[in-house]
């Protein structure tokens, strides 16, 4: 459904708001997109050889620009390139902090706007629906429209806003999610299992706390070939902000517990498999006590058992708590106050509030505390075996289930307008019908030369690729691909980004 202008002070066409220097014709038509029609059916056959012949799923139909390398026995390195720039620039207004808001907010914007002495449109959209999260309207108020190369003309239109109290951004219309011509640029990597005789790990990096490049961790593995991966928490301390946001296994050892029912990379040796995971930790005391663990390397919550590995890399919080230091066998060496180092060959048991007293009562030293870890697939029901060719990176939204779109967005905590609708970089992967792993890194940010993807086409472009399973890994300034070494894409930040996680791809 296109968004479409819709009566606030006055009717007005967003093209009559223009204010000094109106777009071309083109520009602003596609200044009021529709939404990005999606696929019909399954997947598209891929050619023979290099990826699918079909036109490309985004923007105006067509066959995109593809150049293919060999990277090594099994690996392909595509680069795929489709589209060409219109959109341009315009000036929205903030309400509640927010670009969108209800029709009620939008109209007292937009009577703000035209006490300011300028017109204002007021823009009706639909966030679409995706499989666990309903659609919704939402009201945006924008003022005029330049071209692409004529930022500065609407960055003062910010600066006159700004005077009269009315706070307000410049916006790039490619941004919007609505429909665009583009362009895109995206990096391709297809990994064939029966010629890869290589291996799928992860990698945290130097320690879980500490934030690492992809390629720093692909140089020091030796890998052929890698990705960013899940989530990480930019919410915590600043010396623990490389703690990834979901689950985290890394050569058969849990690192970071599983977000109920969020999505997941499962792999093991040279084989892919995605679906929806849940973690079980418990700790039983030599007086069959039981307890559960709530965490693994993160901070805790009030009243909470939290795990810290010997990965940890930093020092445990020193919050009040209580903490019992196991060896490898599981025996206790020490009972201390929380905050303390995580010796290599140990792990430490820390507890808050009544958490703390659980500890004290059941954690005595030389005795012994059995710390056992489970990995449940929530599509199967059977456990996933911890063994040192195991690893999983979380994914950040499902994309793809059964070879159709399948967003679960609200699951994998990421319902919202900004998630769901506007365009970002992208790192996806995906496993087709064969096994053939997908690993995709969608460019974005770049006005005129790549705008990015939203979650639903990012859906479609995995479809496109053959996906029969796809989940959206870590993206914006995350987004990186290293071949050989080199970082192949266009990271948004201007360099790259010291990111929680890797997928390696290892000869």
């Amino acid at each position: 459904m296109p968004r479409r202008l819709v009566a606030g002070l006055a009717a007005l066409s967003f093209a009559a708001v223009a204010v000094p220097s109106p777009a071309t014709a083109e520009s602003t038509k596609n200044a009021r997109p529709a939404l990005t029609k999606p696929l019909a059916g399954a997947a598209a056959t891929p050619a023979r050889s290099g990826l699918p012949a079909s036109n490309f799923p985004l923007g105006q139909p067509g066959k995109a620009a593809q150049k293919q390398k060999a990277v090594a026995k099994g690996i392909d390195l595509f680069t795929v390139v489709h589209g060409k720039p219109t959109d341009g620039y315009t000036v929205s207004v903030l309400m509640s902090g927010k670009d969108y808001g209800t029709r009620e907010q939008a109209e007292t914007a937009a009577q703000a706007v035209q006490a300011a002495g300028l017109p204002a449109g007021i823009q009706e959209f639909t966030r679409p629906a995706v499989a666990d999260f309903p659609a919704n309207v939402s009201y945006m108020v924008r003022v005029g429209m330049w071209k692409l190369d004529e930022r500065s003309e609407a960055e003062k239109i910010v600066k006159q806003l700004g005077g009269s109290g009315v706070k307000a951004k410049v916006d790039f219309l490619g941004d919007d999610g609505f429909q665009t011509t583009g362009p895109w640029d995206m990096r391709v990597l297809t990994i064939d299992p029966r010629a890869f005789t290589g291996s799928y790990r992860a990698s945290i990096g130097t320690s879980v706390a500490k934030r690492e490049t992809t390629s720093s961790m692909a140089k020091k593995a030796g890998a052929v070939a890698a990705v960013n991966g899940g989530f990480f928490n930019i919410h915590t301390a600043k010396n623990l902000r490389g703690e990834p946001v979901g689950i985290s296994v890394v050569n058969g050892r849990l690192l970071s517990e599983a977000v109920l029912g969020r999505s997941a990379l499962i792999l093991k040796g040279h084989s892919a498999r995605i679906s929806e995971v849940a973690t079980t930790v418990t700790a039983t005391s030599a007086d069959g006590e039981k307890m559960v663990v709530n965490g693994v390397n993160r901070v805790a919550a009030p009243d909470e058992l939290v795990l810290y590995t010997e990965e940890f890399g930093e020092k445990t919080p020193a919050d009040e708590g209580a903490e019992a230091v196991l060896d490898a066998k599981g025996q206790v060496l020490e009972l201390r106050p929380a905050g303390g180092k995580v010796a290599a060959g140990t792990s430490v048991l820390h507890g808050t509030g009544i958490m703390a007293d659980w500890i004290w009562s059941h954690a005595w030293e030389s005795w012994s505390l059995k710390i056992t870890t489970k990995v449940t697939d929530m599509r199967s029901g059977k456990s996933v075996p911890l063994t040192p060719e195991t690893n999983i990176i979380g994914g950040g939204v499902g994309l793809v289930r059964n070879g159709r779109e399948h967003v679960t967005a609200q699951a994998d905590g990421h319902a919202n307008v900004n998630m769901i609708l506007r365009r970002h970089p992208r790192t996806l992967a995906g496993v087709t019908k064969s096994g053939q792993l997908i690993l995709a890194v969608v460019d974005g940010r770049k006005p005129g030369v790549t705008v990015g993807a939203s979650m639903v086409e990012a859906a479609h472009l995995m479809l496109w690729l053959g996906a029969r399973q796809a989940i959206n890994l870590d993206g914006g300034g995350s987004s990186a691909m290293v071949v050989k070494g080199k970082v192949v894409n266009h990271p948004s930040d201007g360099s790259e980004r010291g990111v929680g996680d890797a997928l390696l791809l290892v000869p």
